[in-house]
Formats: structure tokens, C-alpha cells, sequence
């Protein structure tokens, strides 16, 4: 039935059954109803007049309007809802600082309590900025020193361990299936295995194949900080690798006896001198073929 045909019998209150079923099925019939009541509610009695059809046309397009603003209304708070806990959730992650190292890479950071942390390369921090002062925590992957300052206290989360202090100078190693905290100064504690084992400066602890130990030391500071790497009783294999490592080169050999053992140290800024340093104890030499490529040998070959 033709819609204008039903509401100008509804307002004259003059439906058949067949016909007010029709009506009823119209999609704004509700809002109909709605004005009808409205305008018998706010006329002081019962018996009102209900509005002419053009009067009730208009107030259904206004109550439509105003539904549909609502609406925009309610869209644009969710909007502005989600935006800003996207905006909360961004700000937050981006407090998350994450500082990775390359090969031959080291980095020096400044936490926020002026505390420094030296990089080695190959290695990884990770640390919340916005919740440094209720929670000095950071996550390490690889090698790094660390200068602590006094406060509360500062832990350093690895993958084998966590090692807590107060304000102090270590160094932690986390490869190779080797876990190596080192105290230079102050006091370290490391708990790892459901143990918990006191460093103090001048020792260090190694969990290296599932076995613990704990040794002193004499220097200062690691020697990777002065460039170094140091070795005491390591196979050649060792040494070649960490060579490569440090400058990033390929290292071809036709060494005789693989059993050679070196103690001794080489330095990461002068390929000619690191490769002395390792050749000339042991009885070898070189060939640098170019900047990438390096053939070691024994000398009298």
C-alpha cells in the first residue's frame, strides 16, 4: 500500500485490520508512534490533536536528523577513543628503546639516570625509558659494560641469567652457550639455575657448558673497550674466528697442526700488527690478498 495512503488514515485513526498491519510493517512506523505520544504527552490531556501530516512529516525528518547526528556523534567519540589509545599504546612501545650493534660495531648509551652502558658489538639493549625511575631493568643480548650509577636497584636480564647491582662497573658476555659476568667494581649478584652467587670487584663468574666457576682478574676494564681481544690458552681455531669477527674478513688457512694453542692478545685497528701478533708466536705468516681475504700459513711453507 502506497505509504502517504497509510499515514493519512493513521492520523485520522481510520486503519482497517488489513491496513494497519501495513502500517506497522513500515520501517518508521516506530518513529510515528513516538511523535504521536510526544505530542499527547506535552498537549495536557489525552485526547490532543495529533499533527496534520505535513507537521508529522516534518518532526520524523527532525527526529531522523537528530538520530543521525547522534549517531555521527557516537562514531566520532569511538574514533577519537581508539585513535588515542593507539596514540597511548605508540607513545608507550616508542619508550621502549631497543640499540643494536653490528659486526665491528660498538655503541655507548646513556640511561636516563646518567648510568652508561658501552655496547660490543654484535649485541643488544633493550630498556623502557618511561619507567626508568620506578624500574631500572634492561634486557641484554651479547656483550656490554656498565657503568652504574648509585640508586635503586638495576638489573640486567639475559638469556641464561639476571645480574643485579647498586652501582658499579661489570661487564656481562652472553654467546656461544657461555654466560660471563665480570665485577670491576662494587659488588655483583647473579642468579642463574635457582643459585644466586656474589661477585665482588676484581672477579668473575663464567657458566660455560653447564659449569659454573668463579676466577679473579687483574685489569681495570674489558679489553674489548681498548680494542683488544685477549685470548690465554685458546686453539687457533678460536683465534681465526674472532679475528674474521673483528675485521669482518675471510680467513683462508693451510695450518699444519690445528692443535696450536695461543695466549697473547691482537688489536682491532691495525690488520698488519693484529696480524703479526697471532702469526709470529706461533711460527706462521700471512698473505693479505686484499682488504676481505687473508691466507695464513706455516712459515716454511
Amino acid at each position: 500500500m502506497d505509504k502517504e495512503y497509510l499515514l493519512k488514515k493513521w492520523l485520522d485513526n481510520n486503519l482497517s485490520e488489513a491496513e494497519a498491519e501495513a502500517f506497522n510493517a513500515l520501517d518508521d512506523a516506530k518513529l510515528y508512534n513516538e511523535i504521536a505520544e510526544e505530542a499527547q504527552r506535552f498537549s495536557g490531556h489525552q485526547h490532543a490533536k495529533v499533527p496534520a501530516f505535513e507537521a508529522l512529516e516534518s518532526q520524523l525528518q527532525n527526529k531522523k536528523a537528530a538520530s543521525i547526528n547522534w549517531m555521527n556523534i557516537a562514531s566520532r567519540f569511538a574514533a577519537v577513543f581508539v585513535i588515542g589509545l593507539t596514540l597511548f599504546l605508540f607513545l608507550n612501545r616508542a619508550n621502549t628503546s631497543t640499540i643494536s650493534t653490528d659486526l665491528a660495531q660498538k655503541e655507548t648509551i646513556t640511561l636516563p639516570d646518567n648510568s652508561r652502558v658501552e655496547l660490543n658489538e654484535l649485541s643488544q639493549l633493550t630498556y623502557s625509558a618511561s619507567n626508568w625511575d620506578n624500574e631500572r631493568t634492561l634486557n641484554l643480548k651479547g656483550e656490554a659494560f656498565f657503568d652504574v650509577e648509585k640508586g635503586k636497584q638495576f638489573d640486567v636480564n639475559t638469556e641464561f641469567g639476571k645480574v643485579t647491582v647498586l652501582g658499579t662497573e661489570f661487564n656481562v658476555f652472553t654467546k656461544d652457550s657461555i654466560f660471563k659476568v665480570t665485577c670491576y667494581e662494587g659488588l655483583v649478584q647473579v642468579s642463574c639455575n635457582d643459585a644466586v652467587i656474589k661477585v665482588p670487584a676484581g672477579s668473575e663468574f663464567i657458566l660455560k657448558s653447564g659449569r659454573a666457576k668463579k676466577s679473579n682478574i687483574i685489569t681495570a676494564e674489558p679489553y674489548w673497550l681498548k680494542n683488544m681481544s685477549v685470548f690465554k690458552d685458546a686453539s687457533i681455531q678460536a683465534v681465526l674466528l674472532e679475528f674474521e669477527t673483528q675485521y669482518n674478513i675471510t680467513i683462508t688457512d693451510s695450518i699444519t697442526a690445528n692443535t696450536l694453542r695461543f695466549t697473547g692478545a691482537f688489536e682491532h685497528d691495525n690488520l698488519n700488527n693484529a696480524l703479526k701478533a697471532i702469526t709470529q708466536p706461533l711460527g706462521l705468516t700471512y698473505e693479505i690478498i686484499n682488504n676481505k681475504e687473508v691466507v695464513i700459513h706455516n712459515a716454511k711453507d
